[in-house]
């Protein structure tokens, strides 16, 4: 893994078609601003990951949620 540090208005480029900008950064969040293709899905990971069953069995499989459009 990558880790990197920015300040508000700084940008990271990823390829040729996708930078993430840093928006702002709070005491608990720090907001992201992502410009990418619009054919590229960009969901929150929490969004992604099957819940755990009732049998405490994890649900670890990633999966996109067909009804969540990208966000711009």
């Amino acid at each position: 893994m990558l880790v990197l540090s920015r300040k508000p208005g700084e940008r990271i480029l990823i390829g040729d078609n996708v930078a993430v900008t840093i928006v702002r950064i709070g005491p608990n969040t720090v907001r992201l601003g992502i410009d990418a293709p619009r054919e590229m899905n960009i969901v929150r990971e929490e969004l992604c990951t099957t819940p755990p069953t009732v049998s405490g069995e994890s649900g670890g499989n990633k999966q996109r949620p067909a009804s969540v459009p990208s966000p711009r």
